[in-house]
């Protein structure tokens, strides 16, 4: 009987503290993301792109605690639980141009539709380029 007593006492007490310790926290609001990663060309969708989110701090910052989502077969990617403030977002497929851009979370639910670019052809001085003017210098040797 004793022990019982005992027992009981020891819970409601932690009980007790863990309400007193909770009672004190502010409870953020939390969001709802819903992310479509669609190709820039013809609105197709892109599977398994990696969508990450990472917090931004009032520097502008990226805070070190993200989260890597991906997209299924339709190219949808959700997350329930995104506290309300700065976020950015940054979007990685192979075959496309990284996309990234900073969102300002403060409503209950945030859709955001990315389109994946093609990766541009890289710029060369050693070949011709129609339309721009040719640069000659003379060169004297000394």
């Amino acid at each position: 009987m004793r022990i019982s007593v005992r027992i009981c006492a020891i819970i409601l007490t932690l009980a007790g503290i863990a309400q007193f310790g909770f009672a004190g926290k502010k409870r953020v609001p939390l969001a709802s993301m819903n992310f479509l990663v669609v190709r820039d060309e013809n609105d197709k969708p892109v599977r398994n792109a990696a969508v990450v989110m990472h917090p931004v701090d009032e520097d502008g910052k990226q805070q070190k605690n993200g989260l890597e989502l991906k997209t299924d077969a339709e190219g949808k990617a959700s997350f329930d639980g995104v506290p309300y403030g700065k976020l950015r977002i940054q979007v990685l497929a192979q075959g496309f141009q990284t996309y990234g851009e900073d969102f300002d979370v403060d409503k209950p639910s945030l859709d955001v539709t990315v389109k994946m670019k093609r990766p541009a052809r890289q710029y060369s001085i050693y070949e011709e380029h129609p339309g721009e003017q040719q640069k000659t210098e003379d060169k004297k040797p000394q």
